[in-house]
């Protein structure tokens, strides 16, 4: 067996990504970032509801449609990562703050 000196970092485990199935992953990821998947979860919840409402547009051209869906959509995405990363800043200046 070998033995670590104080000098050297622990060792971190061996993480096999490659075998993780499709619902480990999601669930890992919804774990570290939880926002990510709410801005995500938004998107395609918008990108249903614009294609149901695709037929209903009324006056307003396809591409115009669209394209006003792809920003909204777009819009939702960011606004969830902005917050995400304003929480995590908001986190690392008060654990700062703490160990003073």
């Amino acid at each position: 067996m070998m033995s670590h000196s104080p000098s050297l970092p622990p060792e971190k485990p061996d993480i096999d990504f490659n075998s993780e199935s499709t619902v480990q992953k999601l669930a890992r990821k919804s774990k570290d970032s939880p926002l990510m998947v709410a801005g995500l979860s938004s998107f395609f919840v918008i990108a249903a509801f614009g294609i149901y409402r695709f037929r209903n547009r009324g006056q307003l051209s396809a591409s115009n449609y669209l394209m006003q869906l792809r920003v909204t959509a777009q819009g939702a995405v960011i606004t969830c990562l902005t917050v995400g990363v304003l929480k995590s800043l908001y986190d690392r200046y008060n654990k700062d703050d703490k160990t003073e």
